[in-house]
């Protein structure tokens, strides 16, 4: 008897295949699949919901970028800075004595602010 061709081979039936990636389940509240869904309406490219958690998550472990840090060096050029724009605007019929007190008045800030100001340190 002679062998029949076998002419059933499957040819791109069912969901095209979705990556190698495996799937992983999560459980969360409503008022929390809508923070996240409120915040993908905000994005460009108005991602969904899977893709919203997933790059929610990248950002969240994205440690490329160290904390941003003040140097000593940034800190006494932002305090330059502050006192060339407080002098260019300096009241030019003051005394220079009067001028002095109020540029460090300016400079150290309103007195309700400056126990809260975390780049100085506590007075004693």
């Amino acid at each position: 008897m002679k062998k029949s061709i076998n002419d059933n081979r499957k040819i791109g039936r069912g969901r095209p295949a979705t990556g190698t990636a495996p799937l992983v389940g999560v459980r969360m509240t409503e008022e929390l699949q809508d923070e996240i869904k409120a915040w993908a309406k905000k994005q460009e490219d108005k991602p969904p919901l899977a893709a919203a958690i997933r790059r929610l998550v990248e950002l969240g472990l994205d440690t490329t970028k160290p904390p941003a840090q003040t140097t000593a060096k940034t800190a006494d050029k932002a305090k330059d800075l502050a006192g060339d724009a407080i002098n260019h605007m300096a009241d030019k019929s003051a005394s220079a004595d009067e001028k002095a007190s109020r540029k460090r008045r300016l400079i150290s800030g309103p007195e309700e602010f400056r126990s809260v100001r975390v780049d100085r340190p506590k007075k004693k």
